[in-house]
């Protein structure tokens, strides 16, 4: 974790998320209900599943950071996972309903747009924005899952909110110059913003789903934790090298030989060293497990 970020940083990132996500579910439903503006009200119901998403990372959260115990070994970094993973659910029906509305309301008369609606969604659009920069950054230097999700909601409450402003925008035009067709901007808008939202639902539950059937880190990553081992001149050889992401954090699985006639207390030095320089180049390490395979010179 970057020494620039407080502990508690992630934390005090999923409580300002919930709280706006409060707001703005208020302003968006009420602005949505009084004009009668699908995407905006779409898009209010939108940030109503945003307010259980970030209860639900914010839990999760708290979860992942206690400590490891008898039932949990481990520890309870998965618990991000979990987290993110009922945030893209919540995306996903998020996107199907905002799809629904919009459909419905292109076979409506379009309603009249206002002023204040757009301005509701030009606001919301600024906010998000600042929200998603804001908690993506954290997400990244703390390596949470639950706040990386958050972000990525975040940021498709950016593209629904884009997109409220441009359909909105369009209905005034329609509306001030007498062209039909424009009226229909703001449901068009709400169709695309759902499979914008969708999209990132289905990028976010399937690094999830890989996260909990434990899938390797990346070729890349392995190769730098080669690359340190073997700049042990005790170790010989690589025998396995393994690494899985486990929420927030990351565990090492590796079998190295060295020196068959070392003593016990050589093997444990070297093991030491191995989990030691591992672990100061990659703070995102939590634990690295090795097993020590003898090695002797051919024709010994």
């Amino acid at each position: 974790m970057s020494k620039e970020i407080k502990p508690n940083a992630s934390i005090i990132a999923v409580w300002v998320s919930l709280i706006s996500n409060i707001l703005l579910t208020i302003l968006k439903i009420t602005v949505g209900t009084l004009f009668n503006s699908p995407v905006l009200l779409a898009d209010g119901f939108h940030n109503a599943g945003d307010v259980v998403a970030s209860a639900a990372a914010l839990t999760s959260m708290r979860i992942s950071k206690r400590p490891a115990d008898d039932d949990h070994p481990y520890g309870h970094g998965k618990a991000e996972v979990i987290g993110s993973g009922i945030v893209a659910i919540i995306l996903g029906l998020a996107a199907i309903y905002i799809a629904f509305e919009a459909v419905s309301a292109i076979f409506e008369e379009p309603a009249k747009a206002s002023i204040l609606a757009l301005l509701t969604a030009i606001l919301s659009l600024i906010w998000k924005q600042a929200l998603y920069v804001y908690t993506i950054r954290i997400g990244k230097l703390t390596n949470s899952k639950g706040l990386i999700a958050t972000a990525y909601d975040h940021l498709a409450d950016v593209y629904a909110s884009l997109a409220a402003v441009v359909g909105i925008g369009l209905a005034l035009l329609g509306d001030a110059f007498q062209i039909p067709f424009l009226s229909y901007g703001d449901p068009i808008a709400g169709f695309i913003v759902s499979i914008l939202v969708f999209k990132l639902a289905y990028q976010i539950g399937l690094e999830a789903l890989d996260t909990l059937m434990e899938k390797s880190v990346s070729p890349e990553r392995l190769e730098d934790f080669s690359s340190l081992i073997l700049s042990i001149p005790e170790v010989k050889r690589i025998d396995r090298l393994r690494a899985r992401e486990h929420g927030h954090y990351i565990l090492v699985d590796l079998r190295v030989a060295i020196l068959g006639d070392l003593t016990i207390q050589e093997g444990h030095d070297i093991l030491r060293e191995i989990k030691k320089v591992i672990m100061e180049k990659h703070s995102d390490v939590d634990e690295v497990l090795v097993h020590l395979n003898p090695w002797y010179k051919i024709g010994d």
